[in-house]
């Protein structure tokens, strides 16, 4: 699957950054993230979405996925399609989702979604955007567009710069800098208008532990 390529992890063989940063920090991944405080986003994430019963919902680079289980739990009526180039992640989120209906885990990625136009309420992201080169992020916004129905919407929640406290200590240890830069000075929200969509900016907060954190909506018209 060799799709546009992402910032990897130095000396990877991938063309996308594992979830982890690298394959073997993966059994420790659930671990730090649950220590650096991100379910705490997540929650907001999916309150944000204000979602209801019956709506069908992606998220993009889903990881190990915490955040599509987390919907699916806080929203048992909606449909949860997870999307990440991780296999290894995914065998983990598929775990993670036994036992739940209308939720499934799939591979592939972010700039390049293989769903049809107009086939989601909702697609989310969480903390993924700023691993992208400004060129594939802007190929993303544009295939969530595609992919959401009329009235649907992106939720975002990522950092607001390039310093980020100490997951940016971390990730500058795993990925080629840059690509955060991209975010600051609404950066980010500007990309999402330029996609073609209505986009706001919901909240902006300092995070004690991640630093600077945005949370996104962009919808289409």
């Amino acid at each position: 699957m060799n799709e546009h390529p992402l910032s990897a992890a130095a000396g990877s063989r991938h063309d996308y950054l594992p979830a982890a940063g690298r394959d073997a920090f993966l059994p420790f991944y659930d671990r730090l993230t649950a220590l650096l405080g991100v379910p705490a986003l997540h929650r907001a994430l999916v309150e944000q979405a204000d979602l209801a019963d019956g709506q069908r919902l992606l998220e993009i680079g889903c990881g190990t996925g915490n955040l599509s289980v987390r919907v699916k739990q806080a929203r048992p009526g909606v449909e949860v399609v997870g999307l990440d180039p991780d296999p290894l992640a995914l065998a983990r989120a598929e775990r993670k989702a036994r036992g739940l209906d209308a939720v499934s885990f799939e591979r592939g990625y972010a700039q390049r979604l293989p769903y049809p136009d107009a086939s989601f309420d909702r697609v989310l992201s969480a903390l993924m955007l700023h691993h992208l080169d400004r060129d594939t992020k802007g190929a993303a916004a544009a295939e969530a567009l595609r992919v959401l129905r009329p009235g649907g919407s992106l939720h975002v929640v990522d950092f607001a710069g390039p310093r980020h406290g100490i997951h940016g200590r971390l990730a500058q240890r795993m990925v080629r800098a840059g690509h955060t830069a991209d975010n600051a000075d609404g950066g980010l929200g500007r990309l999402l208008s330029a996609a073609g969509f209505d986009r706001a900016v919901i909240s902006s907060r300092r995070h004690p532990v991640l630093g600077e954190i945005t949370f996104y909506r962009g919808t289409r018209a």
